[in-house]
């Protein structure tokens, strides 16, 4: 049985059919495929050649083949062309649920050589407005209930930039009531993009350098920032996504071929085609660039469940579909584990699960083999929104070995530990995690200060704290960042500190993480009240929920009249907040 090294080797040395090089981009030397698709639209190209004998897209009772997709696809990029102007460079944000007319909207944006803008489905009004303004979109494709949030603001100066708005699930009539006069025309229907299927591709030129995605981030200064995804960028984590799976079916040395597959893994299952259940939201790049792009070339079937995530209805999706790949957050992994009836499905055609967002626990890995009796790989990565989805990947034996490495970087990824002086560590030290590579994204949208203090000369400061072994694995080990991860969501606390000091009652406010076995952490807040002045726990969260997402909500509140430990230069002691000591006046939500 070979080596991960040996298999490493092998494929990406010279000749391998991941052959990595070195080039300069933007002055940035740096590891590349040296045979690689030009751009997304060629993924497009690939895959609308496959046919519609199986199906790519299986929502409900809908079933869209491979062409027929890329044919309504090619369709609603001409009618945005023709009746938009739609090209190069402009943005189309697309607010909605996982469904076919997100899938859509972004192979028609990027095929164009627009942007797709995902912005979050649970942001609150003034997120949304937030992101359509920031982003300068001037079309919108919106699920209902996720459009009521703005309505009131479409066609006001509010939204002055906004030129068109598609409905996915609603008539343009009965939205009327909600949107003021001046808004009413620029309402359509999604599938008026669709009447007239086209097999003909956009022709916009575009360069691997262009800009394809923007994902907002919570900021660490309140707002939230575009992180920008070039065609290079997802292009790279397609073929490292792909090299995954080939080089783990070669370790694994079986006749398996979905050993150390991901998302989107292109080896065919044994029976025919790939099935995978897309659970994980398509405005995060584990969603986007990992499921859908990688499963589109990949031929992958990706079977979307309708509505929120229930572990029942996941549980008939993968016995219905026979599914064999799910990647998602661990949070989903841990419902459906200990869902009471799981035994009553049948989960045998499953062959790989995928974890991300957080790392996996041990117990949760025995749980998933338990209710997956023929998974033949486990495998969790390591990734941000600023690399474009993955960086390191571990799986097959080297997870049983190194149950709490996040693996070893992909091909083209270059990870090195910095201390707090600006020296690169030895092995074994621990400090900040930097990656460098052709995943690192194109800077954060309109915020050059911001891209600068993050990226310096190629290298992308993550704020996680970690160490690499003597194999060259990484560990995480804490964050730098101000932040909490509650289930696959980064949640920053200044931003829900500086709602809470907003509120007349509180003087002061501190946010943390407190850990959770399936969401991973819960957002946790103490708050100082002012002199005379009273609240409830209550009345905290429905205040934090008026202007914030529902997951950025406290889910546990200590209220107190005494002020907030500081040090002399006025910083929040959040250690001696985490835990040193039991928390007074807590409340549960």
């Amino acid at each position: 049985m070979p080596s991960s090294a040996e298999v490493r080797e092998q494929l990406t040395g010279p000749g391998g059919a991941f052959e990595v090089v070195t080039e300069v981009f933007e002055g940035v030397e740096m590891k590349v495929y040296k045979d690689r698709l030009p751009h997304l639209r060629s993924v497009a190209e690939i895959a609308s050649m496959r046919g519609d004998a199986e199906p790519f897209i299986v929502y409900g009772a809908r079933r869209i083949g491979f062409t027929e997709f890329f044919q309504l696809a090619n369709g609603a990029a001409a009618a945005w062309r023709d009746g938009y102007g739609l090209g190069r460079s402009d943005r189309v944000a697309v607010l909605s649920a996982n469904n076919p007319e997100w899938c859509l909207s972004f192979w028609a944006t990027v095929n164009s050589g627009a942007v797709l803008v995902g912005l979050n489905g649970w942001w609150k009004t003034d997120e949304i407005i937030y992101g359509l303004s920031d982003s300068g979109s001037k079309i919108l494709v919106a699920d209902r209930g996720r459009f009521e949030r703005i309505a009131e603001h479409v066609g006001t100066e509010v939204l002055a930039g906004l030129e068109a708005v598609f409905l996915t699930d609603a008539d343009p009539e009965e939205m009327a009531d909600l949107v003021p006069k001046a808004g009413r025309s620029l309402l359509h229907r999604f599938d008026e993009l669709t009447t007239e299927p086209s097999p003909t591709l956009p022709d916009t030129p575009i360069d691997e350098s262009d800009h394809a995605v923007i994902f907002y981030t919570s900021g660490t200064t309140g707002k939230p920032k575009g992180a920008i995804s070039s065609h290079r960028n997802m292009i790279a984590n397609l073929q490292n996504t792909i090299y995954n799976t080939m080089a783990g079916a070669m370790v694994a040395a079986t006749e398996d071929p979905l050993a150390g597959a991901g998302a989107g893994a292109s080896a065919p299952a044994a029976g025919g085609q790939n099935v995978a259940l897309l659970t994980s939201p398509l405005f995060h790049v584990s969603g986007c660039h990992s499921s859908l792009v990688v499963g589109t070339i990949g031929g992958v079937r990706l079977v979307i469940p309708e509505g929120r995530f229930d572990p029942a209805t996941a549980l008939q999706l993968i016995e219905d579909e026979g599914v064999t790949i799910w990647a998602t957050v661990p949070t989903m992994v841990w419902r459906v584990c200990e869902y009471p009836d799981r035994h009553d499905f049948d989960t045998s055609t499953v062959k790989s699960v995928a974890f991300g967002g957080s790392p996996s626990a041990d117990e949760l890995q025995r749980k998933v083999r338990e209710t997956f009796p023929n998974v033949t790989s486990t495998s969790n990565a390591y990734g941000l929104t600023e690399s474009s989805s993955v960086a390191t990947v571990i799986n097959g034996q080297d997870a049983i070995d190194k149950p709490t490495s996040v693996g070893p970087p992909v091909p083209v990824v270059e990870v090195r530990v910095v201390g707090a002086d600006g020296s690169v560590l030895p092995q074994g030290g621990t400090g900040e995690v930097h990656l460098k590579g052709p995943i690192i994204m194109a800077g954060y949208w309109n915020k050059p200060e911001a891209t600068a203090d993050t990226v310096v000369d190629g290298w992308l400061k993550t704020g996680d704290i970690g160490y690499l072994d003597e194999d060259g694995f990484l560990f995480i080990t804490d964050r730098a960042k101000d932040m909490i991860i509650r289930g696959g969501e980064n949640i920053y606390c200044v931003e829900i500190e500086q709602r809470l000091v907003d509120h007349p009652a509180i003087a002061d406010a501190a946010v943390i993480g407190v850990a959770h076995p399936e969401l991973g952490e819960e957002v946790k807040a103490v708050v100082q009240t002012e002199p005379g002045q009273t609240i409830t726990a209550d009345e905290i969260r429905t205040w934090v929920a008026e202007k914030l997402a529902n997951f950025k909500v406290p889910a546990h509140v200590d209220i107190q009249t005494n002020k907030l430990p500081r040090n002399a230069s006025g910083k929040l002691l959040k250690n001696v907040l985490r835990g040193e000591g039991e928390v007074s006046f807590a409340e549960t939500m």
